[in-house]
Parts: C-alpha cells; sequence; structure tokens
C-alpha cells in the first residue's frame, strides 16, 4: 500500500464531499468556497446549473479518488490505472500552475480564490506525483 497515494484518494474524497455541501447547503458555501458571486445567485435563485455543475465536479473527484486508492493497492485494480493517474496529477499540476496566473484577472473569482485554489490543486499534484512515481513499477 502507498501511503501517498491513500492520502491523495482521501484528499480527492474530501474535496468532492465539500462539493455535495455546496449542493446542498447552497448559496453561502458556493460564496465560502469562491465560486463566484453569478454561481452564489443562481443558486439562491433555484437554478439547477450550479448543481448540474457541481455534481459534474464531484463524479470527476470521485472517480480521481477511486483511481488513487486502486492505485495505492487499497481497492482491486482499475483499468487504464497508469494512464489515469498520470493525467489525474497533470491535471492537479497544470491546475494548480495555471490558477497563480489568474490571479491578476480573476474572471469572476477573487485573487484569493485563485490563490488558494491554485495552492491547494498544486499540493494535491504533488502529492499525486510522489505516490506515482513510488509506485509506478507496480502499475
Amino acid at each position: 500500500m502507498n501511503v501517498f497515494l491513500i492520502i491523495a484518494g482521501a484528499l480527492s474524497a474530501v474535496v468532492a464531499i465539500l462539493h455535495i455541501g455546496c449542493i446542498y447547503f447552497g448559496a453561502p458555501w458556493y460564496r465560502f468556497f469562491g465560486a463566484g458571486e453569478q454561481m452564489a445567485l443562481l443558486a439562491e435563485r433555484g437554478s439547477i446549473q450550479p448543481t448540474l455543475i457541481t455534481s459534474g465536479i464531484v463524479l470527476v473527484l470521485s472517480i480521481w479518488s477511486i483511481y488513487a486508492f486502486s492505485a495505492a493497492g487499497v481497492i482491486v485494480r482499475l483499468p487504464l490505472l497508469r494512464l489515469a493517474l498520470i493525467l489525474i496529477t497533470f491535471i492537479y499540476l497544470l491546475r494548480g500552475v495555471a490558477g497563480f496566473f489568474l490571479v491578476s484577472s480573476p474572471m469572476g473569482r477573487s485573487p484569493e480564490f485563485w490563490m488558494w485554489s491554485s495552492l491547494i490543486c498544486l499540493s494535491f499534484g504533488i502529492i499525486h506525483f510522489i505516490g506515482l512515481k513510488q509506485q509506478w513499477s507496480n502499475l
């Protein structure tokens, strides 16, 4: 079992659960987590759009969590495990780095959102990378 990939899977699962909280608790959670005022207003108006977008994010993060647990050896081996972990790691790292470039032009979100979410994604990417490197020969 690979501790870094177990942590990576747990982190993705926690973030998926927080996104479920946004769906359930609505506009205050969307605001708190920096989804932008437009998303919060849509949630307040009862629009289905925030729920659909956030549900998509929950689905992706849940799949990423399951793949990390699979690569760690906690659950059954999933298909395309090596490729999936490479892509997940790359996306987390790319999102982490790219977000820093959006701090000065936040596109409806706060600069703090981009700073914090980028640090989080970059950290998740690094944890995935370490775990992937350690497990490489077993994937």
